[in-house]
């Protein structure tokens, strides 16, 4: 089962060395790594050329002007090869070096159309140091009328899926990734299934988590991506995922604090 990893770049040279590090440690091996880059400016394209030897002929590239993240995302989805695609940011990087290989474990045996799992914050000062733990555990297809979806970093799904019920709709602003898994998982039940395990290190500060713009902006691409698919939501519903958000960051606090005491006693 060959495995096709996206990375949507632009004018990532910072962190970029960091995500491409961890797919070439990854023990998994039959994968395709492809990097879609928005035309950066920095010195991305530079670090990409100088790591597609390193990938001995399973990276491809592309660099051109684009329309943002998701557009990116749809192009390395559209030169994917693999039988199943998933994204990682570049400015993310894989939590450990087994990731791949469950994934193709649990695809292989269960048949099952897309797998996902968890992901925890960081901020670039400390990457070492969980600011939020974003578990998909207690996640059900219901739950996405309150706004819910899995992690959408640790998504990992069929490419005949995409194929058939579309991909990224780029009329949303932040928001794109909720439409298409409301789309894939909600409307068309696509087969699912939960792995129990940290996909991806997070960089706190992407796309759609910047601020309370943001998040104006994401409760009203919700609410029209929810409409759009013929889902029953409204407001309130979309607004009780919040203290569900205020409860993980504050039960981090409190795993951070009991690790660091008993590190000490």
């Amino acid at each position: 089962m060959k495995i096709s990893i996206v990375t949507a770049a632009y004018n990532s040279g910072a962190t970029l060395r960091d995500t491409m590090e961890s797919v070439l440690r990854q023990t998994y091996k039959d994968i395709e790594y492809i990097v879609v880059d928005g035309g950066s400016g920095d010195n991305t394209m530079d670090i990409v050329r100088e790591y597609e030897p390193l990938f001995e002929g399973r990276m491809r590239y592309v660099s051109e002007p684009d329309r943002g993240i998701y557009d990116a995302m749809n192009k390395g989805i559209g030169m994917a090869t693999g039988d199943v695609v998933g994204m990682l940011n570049s400015d993310d990087f894989y939590t450990s070096a087994d990731v791949l290989a469950g994934v193709a474990q649990v695809m292989s045996g269960t048949g099952t159309d897309a797998v996902y799992g968890d992901v925890h914050y960081v901020n670039d000062g400390d990457l070492g140091k969980c600011v939020r733990y974003y578990s998909s555990r207690l996640f059900s297809r219901g739950w996405m009328r309150f706004g819910f979806m899995p992690a959408h970093p640790s998504f990992y799904c069929r490419k005949w899926v995409y194929e058939r019920y579309g991909t990224f709709d780029l009329s949303y602003r932040v928001a794109a990734d909720f439409e298409n898994l409301l789309r894939l998982i909600f409307v068309h039940r696509i087969s699912i299934c939960y792995m129990p395990v940290d996909f991806v290190t997070m960089r706190t500060g992407g796309a759609s988590s910047s601020g309370w713009r943001s998040h104006r902006q994401i409760m009203r691409d919700h609410l029209r991506a929810l409409k759009q698919n013929g889902v029953f939501s409204n407001m309130l519903f979309l607004t009780l995922r919040y203290p569900y958000k205020l409860c993980e960051v504050a039960l981090t606090k409190i795993d951070n604090r009991l690790s660091k005491a008993n590190s000490h006693a």
